[in-house]
C-alpha cells in the first residue's frame, strides 16, 4: 500500500509541471495494460488547473486509454500463451507482479466474456474494476476485436468526459464529491444500464 501511495503522489506531481498532458497520455496508456494507478486523479488535477481545457484533457485520456487497451489486447493475443492452456513467462510475470492479475481471476473472466461480451468490457472500462485485466484477457481469449474496441471507446470516453465535464462545470468543489462517490455511482449506473438491457432483451415489462 505504501508503494501504491508513492506511485499515486508521483502521478499527481506531473500536474504541476509543463508535462502534465504528455504524462496523462502515458499514464492512461499504461494503466490499460499494467500500471496500477488510474489516470482519473491526474485528469482532475489538470482539469482544475486549466478548466477551459478540461474536455481536451479528457480526449487525450480517452485516446491514450483506448490505445493502451489495444496494447493490452495484443499482449494477451500474442504473448500470453506458451502452448494450449499453458501460460507463458510473460503471463506468469503479470500474475506475480501486476496488481489485479491472478490465475483464478483470469479463468473467471473467460466465462464472463462468453456470457456478457460487450457489456463486461464496458463495465470494466467505466467502473473501478481493473480494466487492464480485461484488456489482456480479451486478447488471450481472442474476443471479437471490433466489439472490444467499441466497448472500450464508449466506456472510457464516458468515464473520462464525465469527470472532465463535472470539473469544467463546477470546479474545485466537485472534486471531493468525485473522489468520494464516483466509483459507487459508476457501479450503480452500470448495473442499471445492464439491467435495463437484460429487461429489453428478455421482453420483460
Amino acid at each position: 500500500m505504501k508503494i501504491l501511495r508513492q506511485l499515486y503522489d508521483w502521478v499527481l506531481h506531473w500536474a504541476d509541471t509543463p508535462y502534465g498532458a504528455p504524462a496523462l497520455f502515458v499514464l492512461a496508456f499504461t494503466e490499460s495494460s499494467f500500471f496500477p494507478v488510474p489516470p482519473d486523479p491526474l485528469l482532475m488535477a489538470l482539469a482544475l488547473g486549466r478548466r477551459e481545457k478540461a474536455l481536451a484533457f479528457a480526449a487525450v485520456c480517452t485516446a491514450a486509454s483506448v490505445l493502451g487497451a489495444l496494447f493490452g489486447y495484443a499482449i494477451g493475443y500474442w504473448v500470453w500463451w506458451a502452448g494450449p492452456d499453458t501460460f507463458s513467462a510473460v503471463a506468469r510475470f503479470f500474475f506475480d507482479h501486476v496488481p489485479g492479475f491472478s490465475v483464478g481471476t483470469f479463468r473467471r473472466i473467460q466465462d464472463l466474456f462468453e456470457r456478457w461480451n460487450f457489456w463486461i468490457v464496458f463495465t470494466a472500462g467505466f467502473t473501478p474494476i481493473p480494466y487492464k485485466v480485461f484488456t489482456v484477457a480479451g486478447g488471450a481469449f481472442a474476443v471479437n476485436l471490433p466489439m472490444f474496441l467499441l466497448a472500450s471507446v464508449v466506456s472510457r470516453g464516458a468515464r473520462f468526459f464525465l469527470v472532465a465535464a463535472l470539473i469544467w462545470r463546477f470546479g474545485a468543489p466537485i472534486r471531493a464529491f468525485i473522489d468520494r462517490y464516483f466509483d459507487l455511482l459508476a457501479v450503480l449506473f452500470t448495473v442499471l444500464l445492464v439491467g435495463g438491457f437484460i429487461l429489453v432483451k428478455w421482453g420483460l415489462p
